[in-house]
C-alpha cells in the first residue's frame, strides 16, 4: 500500500503546480491549466540549483507556496475519509485536513527532487462547456520503459479549477487513502486516524530536517 501510494504522489507531481495568480486560473481551461503548470514544475524542478542540490526547505516551500493552494483538500480529505468525516466534528474534520494537507506536502516534496528527465503528453479532453467537474487524461513517458497513465479530476470552484483526485497506472488517489483510513477509524477513531497522521508527519519533518543539516 504505501509503495502504491508513493508512486501516485511521485508521478502526480510530475503534473502539478507553480502557475500565477487565481484570476489567470479562472480564465483557463483545465485542461489549458494543468498542461501549463505541468511544463512549469518540471522546468523549476530541473533548473533550480537549490531543488537539485536536495535543499529540503527549499523544496518544501515551493510546495506549500506554489502547489497546495490549487488542491482542493477539504473535498479530497472528505472523500478519503469516507461516511465517517460527516460523522466527525468540525474541528476534528479541520484537524484531518490539515494532517492530510501536510503529509502531502512531504510526500511531493520528495516526489520533486525525482523529477529529471520526464515529460507530459495530454489526450484531448471530453467535456461539456457548463460542466463543473472534468477529467483531464495525460501521460508521463520516460527515457525507459511504457508510458504512465496519469489522469487529474478537477471542480470548478468560485476561485476556479481545482483538483481534487488524481489517478496513476488506474489507481485513485483517493481510494488508495480511503482503505488506510477506514482502517484506522475502526481501530482507534477519527481521533485516532489525526494522531496517526500527526506522528507520521513528525517524523517525516525530523527526517527531514536531517537531510537540510547534513548539506
Amino acid at each position: 500500500m504505501k509503495n502504491l501510494i508513493t508512486k501516485v504522489i511521485a508521478l502526480a507531481t510530475l503534473g502539478m503546480a507553480l502557475f500565477g495568480g487565481n484570476a489567470m486560473a479562472q480564465q483557463e481551461a483545465p485542461d489549458v491549466l494543468v498542461k501549463r503548470i505541468s511544463q512549469e514544475i518540471i522546468d523549476l524542478a530541473k533548473n533550480d540549483k537549490e531543488i537539485q542540490a536536495g535543499n529540503q526547505k527549499r523544496v518544501y516551500d515551493m510546495v506549500e507556496s506554489k502547489i497546495l493552494p490549487y488542491i482542493d483538500f477539504p473535498r479530497m480529505t472528505s472523500l478519503a475519509a469516507g461516511k465517517s468525516w460527516k460523522e466527525a466534528t468540525p474541528d476534528q474534520q479541520k484537524q484531518l485536513t490539515n494532517e492530510f494537507r501536510t503529509l502531502l506536502v512531504f510526500t511531493y516534496s520528495g516526489a520533486i527532487s525525482q523529477i529529471k528527465d520526464q515529460r507530459v503528453e495530454f489526450k484531448p479532453m471530453r467535456a461539456a462547456a457548463d460542466d463543473t467537474e472534468v477529467e483531464v487524461r495525460s501521460q508521463v513517458i520516460q527515457t525507459r520503459g511504457e508510458p504512465i497513465q496519469l489522469n487529474y479530476r478537477l471542480e470548478k470552484l468560485a476561485s476556479g479549477w481545482k483538483i481534487f483526485d488524481i489517478n496513476v497506472l488506474g489507481a485513485w488517489l483517493v481510494e488508495t487513502y480511503k482503505g488506510s483510513f477506514s482502517a484506522e477509524i475502526t481501530k482507534s477513531g477519527i481521533d485516532g486516524l489525526i494522531k496517526t497522521l500527526a506522528d507520521k508527519n513528525k517524523k517525516l519533518a525530523a527526517a527531514g530536517a536531517g537531510k537540510t543539516a547534513s548539506k
